[in-house]
């Protein structure tokens, strides 16, 4: 069982890796040199939103310094605009500018054509909604496990 274990951590992290270099690969085909594929996956959560850089990290999709760093790599490009909040002087929200959206745009095209491959590739839905259910299950048992495992 070890085994099976280790070699999901593996994939887990190959597969983003390997995503990560498919949507670089996508900023190239858009001509789009100035944010690398971490920042535009961030762009890509951010969306139609207006939201606070904490809530980002609370979500579990980005640690602390790098999200601080990205956000301050998009806003230098001009896909990003950071908002101080009105109420707490020491949270800043963050929305996409237009070139932002432009780009949010084109990339959620992107996705929705890797979707459609996806479902060919796996040959049918529901296969691939059997690995999204393992894969929200391994995640599931690392978060609540953290503490315990240690």
């Amino acid at each position: 069982m070890k085994n099976i274990y280790c070699n999901i951590i593996n994939c887990v992290g190959r597969a983003h890796r390997v995503f990560l270099d498919l949507l670089k690969n996508e900023l190239n085909n858009l001509r789009v040199l100035d944010i690398n594929s971490v920042q535009c996956l961030l762009l890509y959560n951010i969306g139609n939103q207006q939201i606070s850089i904490s809530e980002l990290i609370s979500r579990g999709l980005y640690s602390g310094s790098n999200v601080s760093h990205n956000i301050k790599k998009l806003v230098q490009s001009g896909y990003a605009e950071q908002i101080p909040s009105k109420h707490d002087k020491r949270s800043v929200h963050v929305r996409l500018s237009e070139k932002g959206l432009s780009l949010y745009r084109d990339i959620d095209k992107c996705l929705e054509q890797h979707a459609s491959k996806m479902e060919l590739f796996f040959q049918n839905k529901k296969a691939i909604e059997s690995v999204y259910k393992g894969l929200q299950g391994v995640e599931t048992f690392w978060s609540q496990n953290s503490l315990w495992l240690r």
